[in-house]
Formats: C-alpha cells, structure tokens, sequence
C-alpha cells in the first residue's frame, strides 16, 4: 500500500507535500515545545546552568521555557514556520551562553549529571547544526531581508522568490 496524502491540514501549508522541510520543522516544533513543557515540570534540573550574573534562576528558567513553548508552536504551524525557524535560530544564539557558562565552570544539571569536555564539543556543533538547520527551515537566503508582513503570510515559495 503506498500511502500519497498530504500531512493533516493544520499542519501542512499550501500546496505543501510531506518534504524533508516540513519533517525537520515538525521535528523541531516537538523538540522545542516538549523541552519547554520540561522548564516548568523540572525547573530544578535547568536552574544550575543560568549564569549568575542574570539574577533569578526561576524567572529565566520559565522564560525560556515560554519561548521555546513558542518557537516549537511556530515550527509546526505553516504560516509561521519562517519566523518560527528564524526564532529557533535566534533562541539557540541566545542560550549559547548558559552552554559556554556550563562548560567554563564544570556545572553541573539539576540531577547531577555534567557533560565532559567531548560532551561539551559535540553539543556545541549540535547547536550550530541546530542554528543551520533553523535557517534552512526559514528558507533564508543570504542577502534576502523578508519583511515580518512576507514571514506571516508566508509569501516566499521554496526558491525564495516572491
């Protein structure tokens, strides 16, 4: 039986096939929101890694838990799956610096778990895959600025033209 549907129609945009852009963002989206959800049902295990220097560990635990509840919700939605993998990519730049904290001074998670030195390599490449792959999600194109209006309407075809 070969199976030639579409994705369920909240999920696929127009004229959209089950392509590998729409699995990663899929994929993503769940990532992001399910790593969210994680934020508030295990604050603790988050709260070692948020530098000092940013004050309360609780408020920016829940905060990035919210964004990424956000960014993983514009993922998986067609109309906002452009701005949804420019926020991914924005959000991985963000946190990149609780990484570099957890990495500099040995920090340990919630559970008492640290990565080694290798860990910390290979989630920092896993991060820059992560930021190329928002981007790719995003359709950018170097030296095309979309605007916001052409991101929620999602104007641009797959080639970037208009």
């Amino acid at each position: 039986m070969i199976i030639t549907s579409s994705p369920p129609h909240i999920l696929s945009g127009p004229g959209d096939d089950m392509d590998l852009r729409w699995l990663f963002a899929l994929g993503g989206g769940l990532f992001f929101a399910y790593a969210g959800v994680l934020h508030f049902t295990d604050t603790s295990w988050f709260e070692p890694i948020v530098p000092p220097i940013l004050g309360s560990a609780t408020f920016w635990v829940l905060a990035s838990g919210v964004v990424e509840i956000a960014v993983g919700i514009c993922l998986i939605l067609p109309r906002t799956r452009k701005i949804g993998g420019y926020a991914s990519a924005a959000l991985l730049v963000a946190l990149y610096p609780a990484n570099l904290y957890m990495w500099a001074y040995d920090v340990e998670l919630g559970d008492g778990a640290s990565l080694s030195p290798t860990g910390h390599v290979i989630r920092m490449f896993a991060q820059i895959g992560g930021i190329m792959l928002s981007l790719w999600i995003a359709e950018w194109k170097p030296g095309v600025r979309p605007s916001l209006n052409d991101l929620l309407e999602s104007r641009f075809t797959h080639d970037g033209s208009q």
